[in-house]
């Protein structure tokens, strides 16, 4: 069980960082400007989006496996007025990406079965199920993120 235990883990763990590094791979080029600009008059900017991706891990996961003793704002990751800088905003979403790593690596065989419950999420049952749907709620923005830059490349 040890074996699949470091697997999973090792897996998951390596996806999170992945997720991280393709954020970083569209975010980086960008000006501050571009980072919190809207290319419409729908939808998000770039920065509130790493906003949100830093709220959902640190709730889920964090607060609620963790046991960080976050508390979610979730409208305000996407109504922030005063957002931080983009560095800063990336400096918070990579110390949370880091923070999902270390909690996927201390989890016991046993763990990942363990119940789980969160508001807003009533599908994950157990640890492994929220540690698989952050990840693909991850990239799900990770991809919108990658739209927005080429839009705001295009501009």
């Amino acid at each position: 069980m040890a074996e699949l235990n470091e697997t999973v883990a090792a897996g998951l763990a390596a996806y999170y960082e992945y997720v991280g590094a393709q954020l970083h791979k569209w975010v980086d080029p960008l000006s501050n400007e571009q980072f919190w600009r809207k290319p419409y008059p729908y939808g998000n900017s770039v920065g509130h989006l790493v906003l949100h991706l830093t709220g959902n891990l640190n709730y889920y996961i964090g607060a609620r496996v963790a046991e960080t003793g976050y508390v979610r704002d979730r409208d305000r990751e996407f109504t922030e007025k005063q957002p931080p800088p983009k560095h800063a905003a990336l400096q918070a979403f990579d110390r949370t990406i880091a923070l999902v790593v270390a909690a996927i690596r201390k989890q016991q065989p046993a763990d990942w079965g363990k119940a789980y419950t969160a508001e807003r999420e009533p599908e994950a049952a157990d640890r492994f199920q929220i540690f698989v749907r952050c990840a693909g709620h991850a990239y799900h923005h990770v991809g919108q993120i990658v739209y927005l830059s080429r839009e705001l490349a295009r501009a």
